[in-house]
């Protein structure tokens, strides 16, 4: 019984994040780590990097990687499941809406003016990330040149398959140093590869379904669930690649279709991939509203369900592959680096703002809200709503 309030009240939590997430992984991160760590203790700092690195590593939405890995520490598979189920559904319903509503462009035009002020506010939120994970995570001289130059790295190149190769190095460097670490018994690594096949499984039975049949759901289901198991660096990389395939190439979408949907997501809290169920909703559109909602239900489960397969997969043997010291030695490399990654992503946030007098306001006055109150972030978001609507 203790379990289940427990897990309601994690839950609850969950979606206290997801009606807030605004501004993408990094500062996804930074709500995760005043809420999860901060406010909650359902895991540490150094935890929570652990998981966030891992998931950069692999391909699929970080975040969403991310806050599921987390419902697994705590619960198992079924709070995982119910962690993404939580996690997605504000983030889905609200774009399926907007898809089925395109005809009404000029309204919807209009309605992402009053989020002018989330841009910066989303540099304060991955500021404040960039400052906790500095000051706590990051404790060696060592490390701290590795963050540094991840941060330089990340920076100039900005290149999504840059992530996985600098926090693989950034790990290979710090584990030669494994002889400091303890010897911890553990058994020996015992891999189950159920997720891992049931990922190519899947892949192999709707690519044959698609080819053969033809179907419009099939093949959507397809094309979402091929980008979603080739993805690395989040939305930001998902975006142009959408753009080709379904409106260059496919033409489901005209391009100002596609850019007044690309401008809504940035006013819809959570995961940035989010922005599939708008993509799949229109792809549908002949088959009318319910073709509509079925296109982008495929189109989400298309684009997430890789990435839930690869987390399940990993996560399951994570804790015995840190029991070996050469591992545990590479996760202060790994971590330095994924610090350094979130100090870039908030100079690069910040790169297409106005240096302007509201705007880093809205910056600093986030950021000095996250360090000095305990005011819940999704709070935050609604005042900047509320100012950039008073305002427009």
């Amino acid at each position: 019984m203790v379990k289940r309030i427990r897990y309601f009240i994690f839950l609850k939590d969950v979606f206290i994040i997801a009606v807030g997430a605004f501004g993408g992984p990094t500062a996804h991160l930074a709500m995760l780590l005043k809420k999860m760590v901060n406010d909650r203790a359902y895991l540490t700092e150094e935890e929570l990097m652990e998981l966030y690195a891992l998931c950069q590593v692999l391909p699929g939405p970080t975040s969403t990687q991310t806050i599921t890995a987390i419902g697994y520490k705590i619960g198992g598979p079924m709070l995982a499941y119910l962690t993404l189920m939580v996690w997605l559904i504000p983030a889905f319903c609200i774009m399926t809406t907007i898809g089925v509503l395109m005809s009404h462009f000029d309204a919807i035009n209009k309605s992402v003016e009053f989020t002018k002020f989330i841009q910066p506010m989303a540099v304060g939120f991955v500021t404040y990330a960039a400052y906790v994970i500095s000051t706590k995570i990051v404790k060696t001289y060592e490390a701290g040149a590795i963050m540094i130059i991840s941060a330089i790295i990340s920076f100039m190149m900005k290149s999504p398959y840059v992530f996985p190769v600098l926090l693989l190095g950034s790990g290979a460097l710090t584990a030669i140093k494994f002889t400091e670490q303890p010897v911890v018994p553990h058994k020996k690594l015992k891999i189950e590869w159920s997720n891992f096949i049931l990922w190519i499984g899947v892949f192999l039975v709707i690519a044959a379904v698609g080819h053969f049949t033809k179907v419009l759901p099939i093949r959507l289901l397809e094309n979402f669930y091929r980008n979603g198991s080739l993805i690395f660096g989040g939305g930001q990389v998902l975006i142009p690649l959408l753009y080709t395939e379904f409106v260059e190439f496919k033409h489901y979408l005209s391009s100002e279709e596609f850019l007044t949907g690309y401008a809504a997501v940035q006013a819809v809290p959570g995961p940035v991939f989010s922005f599939t169920a708008y993509i799949g909703a229109l792809s549908m559109r002949e088959y009318g509203i319910a073709g509509e909602i079925l296109g982008s239900f495929l189109a989400s489960v298309g684009i997430f369900l890789p990435g839930t397969f690869f987390i399940f997969f990993v996560i399951k043997f994570w804790n015995q592959l840190k029991k070996y010291r050469i591992v545990r030695a590479s996760l202060e490399g790994i971590n330095a680096a994924s610090s350094g990654m979130v100090i870039a992503a908030a100079f690069l946030f910040f790169q297409p703002l106005e240096p302007d007098f509201i705007n880093m306001a809205m910056i600093i006055s986030t950021f000095l809200l996250l360090m000095f109150t305990k005011i819940p972030p999704p709070f935050i978001i609604l005042v900047g709503l509320g100012a950039g609507f008073l305002l427009t």
